[in-house]
């Protein structure tokens, strides 16, 4: 048996705070999280600066820039990352993601794994209330699970837990989940919200049992969460009153915000922006565990040619879209995972297509499309980053006779449209990094219901769920490169980079930590006298 003391390591590497400042541009699914230009020395000043800060004070409100709209308030029904980072301080789960890629006790205080790895026994603290002012106990997870699950006879909403076969309590605070059969990316999904049960209006007045409580959503304006202040985990209770969510997608809008005092911190800004804040602000950059990609559609015409997705991969210079669009600060990539990722991540593949004209036009020759296509590249336009990066491709494309049309649209038209229906031929995104390499690689599985790539391969397949069930880690490993090259060999995407994650805050917010996933902890967050 496995018991749960202190921290559980998943064997992902830990993903340690640059030491200098790093300049990159990105977007998660959700998320667009740029560069900043400062140098190694300013990264030591504001380091020694949060050091000797002064004393933290209690109470006060957060201001924050985000450049999208919430898509769902409900955790089980969203699917953007920005939405998630907001609404994570609302929910707690089971367990919560650490700054090491680990898993820290929340909700539960221990758990046990059965010798043949199928019965996860789950031990929850007690004293827990959700911001109605109801226990928590286990028949709230039972509910949670049995919706993400499909036990309560409902579609399920989560493909992370098909693998439950039963959920047992057999008190209020012990939860028995019986696996159909070996998942070994289970225990790194107990990290989803825990719900109160029968309670179906969560899209509209969210309620949970995170550090923050909601408080009003304005579309277009804001979103506010003020402090729970019956958390139960007093050890790291909130200190800060209120966190209000500005909606505000021009970046240029939320830097002079910041200058002026109307906003108090920045999730993501250029390094531009960061210049023209000056001195006298906190700023902290990281990896961000994030793939940028250009999607393509491999089930519409000419796509669904290996050969011209291997094309328009010799075709793309991705070193020239990391100078110009995220001024020479992100890591080449040649498949979905990130180096972040250290232990899975395949090294090699990023230099599988060199870049080459001649190639990339006899591939197209041998594809029967010698004198090029006409091709609609999809971005949502409130991601800059992915704008930019899509004019660059474009200009690249041209020049083996692929002819670009740039189609923005509206972030929730891109989720309906592209993620959810796959009505596209390409398209420019993040996707976000995640605690298990399943998590990351299931994405592109046949049967996986959000696959908008529509990549099926029988290999690939069979390689991620044997990796899924695979408990020993150095052949789960093995299986997860060979299903990395599987998805360069096959051309499914082109594999752009991994951007870091700039933050940008008034000199005396601190407190700020860096996760593998886009988490914002403002638990943790103070202002100094």
């Amino acid at each position: 048996m496995t018991t749960f003391r202190k921290k559980f390591a998943l064997g992902i590497s830990t993903l340690s705070i640059l030491a200098i400042i790093i300049s990159g541009c990105g977007s998660n699914t959700g998320s667009t999280n740029t560069s900043n230009g400062a140098s190694a020395e300013s990264q030591t000043n504001t380091d020694q600066a949060q050091n000797t800060a002064g004393q933290a004070k209690a109470g006060g409100a957060v201001r924050v820039a985000m450049t999208t709209e919430p898509d769902n308030l409900d955790p089980y029904l969203s699917a953007a990352t920005d939405t998630q980072s907001m609404m994570d301080n609302v929910f707690d789960g089971l367990f919560e993601a650490g700054e090491n890629s680990d898993l820290i006790p929340a909700i539960a205080s221990s758990y046990q794994v059965s010798d043949d790895g199928l019965t996860y026994t789950f031990t929850l603290k007690q004293g827990i209330v959700f911001h109605d002012g109801s226990e928590l106990t286990a028949e709230d997870v039972y509910y949670s699970y049995a919706k993400l699950s499909g036990l309560n006879g409902q579609e399920p909403l989560s493909s992370k837990f098909s693998s439950i076969a039963s959920i047992d309590t057999p008190d209020d605070y012990t939860v028995v989940i019986q696996l159909k059969d070996k998942d070994a990316a289970f225990l790194a999904a107990n990290i989803v919200a825990i719900v109160p049960k029968d309670y179906e209006q969560q899209s509209e007045q969210p309620i949970g049992a995170g550090p923050y409580k909601f408080a009003e959503y304005k579309p277009g304006q804001q979103l506010v969460l003020e402090k729970n202040e019956n958390f139960y985990d007093k050890e790291h209770a909130p200190v800060l009153d209120k966190v209000e969510f500005k909606i505000m997608p021009d970046s240029n809008s939320a830097v002079l915000a910041l200058q002026s005092g109307d906003i108090d911190m920045i999730p993501g800004i250029t390094a531009q922006g960061v210049l023209q804040l000056g001195d006298g602000y906190t700023v902290v950059s990281g990896p961000q565990n994030m793939v940028q990609l250009m999607a393509l559609n491999n089930s519409v015409k000419p796509l669904n040619d290996v050969k011209v997705r291997q094309a328009i991969n010799y075709a793309i210079d991705k070193d020239v879209i990391i100078q110009t669009v995220a001024e020479g600060n992100g890591t080449k990539l040649g498949s979905n995972m990130s180096p972040a990722m250290k232990m899975y991540f395949q090294d090699g593949l990023e230099d599988y297509y060199t870049p080459s004209i001649d190639k990339a036009k006899q591939l197209l020759k041998e594809a029967g499309y010698e004198n090029g296509f006409d091709l609609t590249l999809t971005v949502p336009s409130n991601y800059q980053f992915h704008v930019d990066t899509a004019q660059v491709i474009a200009d690249q494309l041209k020049n083996v006779g692929i002819k670009v049309t740039i189609k923005q649209v509206e972030w929730s038209s891109w989720l309906e449209d592209v993620y959810n229906n796959a009505k596209y031929e390409a398209t420019i995104v993040g996707l976000t990094g995640k605690l298990d390499p399943h998590e990351v690689l299931g994405r592109y599985e046949t049967n996986y219901a959000k696959n908008f790539f529509k990549f099926s391969n029988s290999d690939f397949d069979k390689l991620v769920n044997q990796g899924k069930t695979e408990i020993d880690e150095v052949k789960r490993v093995d299986l997860y490169k060979q299903a990395q090259t599987v998805l360069t060999e096959q051309a499914v995407a082109v594999y752009i980079m991994d951007p870091s994650r700039t933050v940008a805050m008034k000199g005396n917010l601190q407190g700020f930590k860096m996760y593998p996933v886009q988490k914002y902890n403002f638990a943790e967050m103070y202002y100094t006298e």
